[in-house]
């Protein structure tokens, strides 16, 4: 696993659409893609795409292969990178689950979890490869 941590930044307004999303959908887990730039070891997460979970549960997601497939043609259109995903724990904790680690296949993504447990919301940035995971340096910004 490589050491040094990304550091990813990520607009408030999008982290709000994001906890809206978690809110809206739960018991359920919410999910979506992200995407932007990625400059000099920095990501830049300029869109924030909230997809159906077609499983509708609360302990895992699949994203909508259609919804996937215009959020790619729309990252296209718009010159940005898909970056990762997103989703949302809405009982337990901020950090990948061994089946979200099981289906983290690509290990040049970004893997965020929105945690609604608990009276805060956290949100954390990961890396995952194969059964590791680590933090990445998340800053949202105004």
């Amino acid at each position: 696993m490589e050491q040094t941590p990304k550091t990813v930044r990520l607009r408030r307004a999008d982290y709000e659409r994001m906890l809206g999303e978690a809110r809206k959908q739960a018991p359920n887990e919410a999910c979506g893609l992200v995407a932007g730039t990625d400059e000099d070891g920095t990501r830049f997460i300029k869109k924030v795409y909230l997809l159906t979970n077609t499983d509708r549960s609360p302990e895992h997601f699949s994203l909508d292969p259609k919804e996937q497939l215009a959020a790619i043609k729309d990252m296209r259109q718009n010159g940005l990178t898909p970056l990762g995903n997103w989703h949302s724990h809405p009982a337990t904790p901020s950090r990948p689950s061994e089946e979200d680690k099981r289906l983290a296949f690509d290990k040049t993504s970004t893997y965020f979890i929105l945690s609604l447990a608990g009276d805060t919301p956290v949100l954390n940035a990961f890396h995952v490869e194969g059964a590791e995971s680590r933090k990445e340096n998340l800053v949202i910004t105004e």
